[in-house]
């Protein structure tokens, strides 16, 4: 049996078909580069299936008193590209992308579209190279603790609430947030914002609204507190 590559390590599977492995990592600009190869487009579609019922189920178990509501907001955190592509990066599939020179040259290898892509193309591939409770096993060790990762995901997708309930329990008075300055043309604007705690600034951020400076400025304060 061939060697087992580090990456095959991460996700706790050695492909029977290596050729599943190398699809899943083909972006399809590479085939600019390598017309006779084949894109990931496939897989993804099928990993992205395969993801779906794998968290339903585990998120099922996990919540045995929440009612559907609660379900799907949940999946539908867990399932989010940006989530996706933050888990790509944890697997180190950035630089094992195989994509044209002109796309790797504009770090499109980088970008959460394509990461997203390759993960559930990852998915996908594993799936068809074993079976459902094969990947199960391979998506349990990378999601790891799926209550903790939701509790860390919620509060990333809301950082003004949690930076407001840590000064709550602290016995302070809730942050207050300053818009400092305002630039760009009107319809590309970028306001910078920054948050107060206990009358100190403790983080500023940058963003296209109001509230987008805001949150980025709240995820500043948070990191500055060590919440």
């Amino acid at each position: 049996m061939a060697e087992i590559s580090p990456l095959e390590q991460r996700i706790g599977h050695q492909f029977r078909d290596p050729a599943l492995l190398t699809q899943a990592l083909t972006h399809s600009s590479r085939l600019q580069d390598e017309p006779e190869a084949i894109d990931n487009q496939r897989l993804e579609f099928l990993g992205d299936s395969v993801l779906g019922v794998f968290l339903a189920e585990a998120l099922y178990q996990a919540y045995p008193d929440e009612r559907e509501g609660h379900l799907a907001r949940a999946k539908s955190i867990l399932a989010k590209g940006d989530f996706l592509a933050q888990l790509a990066r944890e697997l180190d599939l950035p630089p094992l992308l195989r994509m044209s020179e002109a796309e790797r040259s504009m770090d499109g290898h980088l970008r959460d579209a394509a990461l997203e892509d390759a993960f559930e193309a990852l998915i996908g591939a594993v799936y068809l190279d074993s079976d459902f409770p094969t990947t199960r096993t391979c998506l349990q060790g990378l999601y790891g603790d799926l209550p903790t990762r939701l509790e860390k995901r919620l509060a990333h997708d809301n950082p003004k609430g949690r930076l407001q309930e840590w000064t709550q329990a602290q016995g302070q008075e809730q942050p207050i947030y300053t818009i400092v300055n305002e630039t760009g043309p009107g319809h590309a604007r970028e306001f910078t914002a920054e948050v107060a705690v206990a009358g100190e600034v403790q983080g500023s951020g940058q963003g296209a609204s109001k509230k987008e400076a805001e949150e980025v400025a709240a995820r500043s304060a948070i990191k500055q507190l060590g919440i």
